[in-house]
């Protein structure tokens, strides 16, 4: 009897026994310790305000410039995505279409991480007047004055929104559909294009990655043991790869990207023609390199808006 009861009091001591072993720890042993687990605990719960910065620059939720500031033609243009969230998006194309208005490429245009539509209206002035396009800009959710908060599941609801409308359109449901990302927009892009291959007639990328976690060891070398809390991935590595073969796919690369090493721009684009015979998939991948180009100057390099042309004259 003696026995069994030493033997539940042992056990129901230990817990307590165990934290008084703790206790003895040196005090700044405790505070080492728990400053990497703390850190990892903020970089879990606070990684989509890394990687979706919609506030920067200072004002970006509050005040969006309109493309007719440039002269542009557009409609100011709301999406209800299916999850009840309400997207702005400007659709910049002529105000009279004429009977050869399906002739017109129409560009689904998805922004880089930070900014807002405003922001790239240029980009749209340049694809508008060089290409002759009907250009689509989309505001994801938790940007400008779209509803909601950005992650990597709403980004994808809100493209696919984005291009079911388009599909359904009467200025473009039966023009050729090019989705161009920049950036993480990028990312977004081989995602979309992935899941509605035979519904889109090209894509364009600019400066994108691989995947988050492949992209942290070289952004942020400190925690590259910790990419296995990643919760956004973007896995364009993988999604890259099921491409169909004959979709043209236009890489646009700075030289000197101080934000994604232009490696993963290359690997991209080998997975990208990989799985098939090579010779005849480049064919639709097509390599267009700014050697002086930085993260977010690629437009503004010389050659870049003629190389665009050149892709769509020739692929699409």
């Amino acid at each position: 009897m003696n026995a069994t009861l030493a033997s539940l009091s042992n056990t129901l001591l230990w817990p307590w026994r165990k934290l008084n072993a703790v206790s003895n720890v040196p005090t700044w042993l405790l505070f080492l310790l728990s400053i990497p687990v703390g850190f990892a605990g903020l970089l879990y719960a606070y990684q989509n305000s890394l990687i979706y910065p919609a506030n920067f620059p200072p004002g970006s939720r509050e005040h969006v410039d309109t493309p007719d500031e440039l002269g542009l033609p557009y409609e100011d243009v709301t999406l209800t995505t299916p999850d009840g969230l309400n997207l702005k998006a400007y659709f910049i194309r002529p105000k009279i279409m004429d009977m050869s208005g399906a002739s017109r490429p129409t560009i689904l245009y998805l922004h880089a991480n930070a900014g807002n539509l405003g922001h790239r209206i240029p980009i749209a002035f340049h694809l508008f007047h060089r290409l002759d396009a009907n250009v689509f800009m989309l505001s994801y959710r938790g940007y400008g004055k779209s509803d909601g908060k950005p992650s990597e599941k709403g980004l994808k609801i809100d493209a696919q929104t984005a291009l079911d409308y388009l599909l359904s359109h009467p200025t473009s449901k039966n023009s050729k559909i090019i989705v161009f990302g920049q950036s993480i927009g990028g990312a977004v892009t081989i995602d979309l294009v992935a899941r509605n291959e035979n519904k889109v007639a090209a894509m364009m990328i600019e400066n994108t990655f691989l995947s988050i976690p492949d992209l942290i060891p070289s952004v942020l070398p400190q925690l590259r043991y910790l990419t296995f809390l990643c919760h956004q991935i973007w896995p364009s590595k993988h999604s890259i790869a099921i491409i169909r073969p004959s979709l043209p796919i236009l890489f646009l690369s700075s030289g000197k990207d101080e934000m994604i090493p232009q490696a993963h721009m290359k690997q991209l684009r080998k997975l990208a023609s990989s799985k098939h015979g090579v010779s005849d998939d480049l064919k639709h991948r097509v390599w267009v390199e700014f050697p002086s180009g930085t993260h977010n100057d690629a437009p503004m390099q010389n050659g870049y808006f003629e190389a665009i042309v050149r892709f769509v004259e020739k692929h699409v």
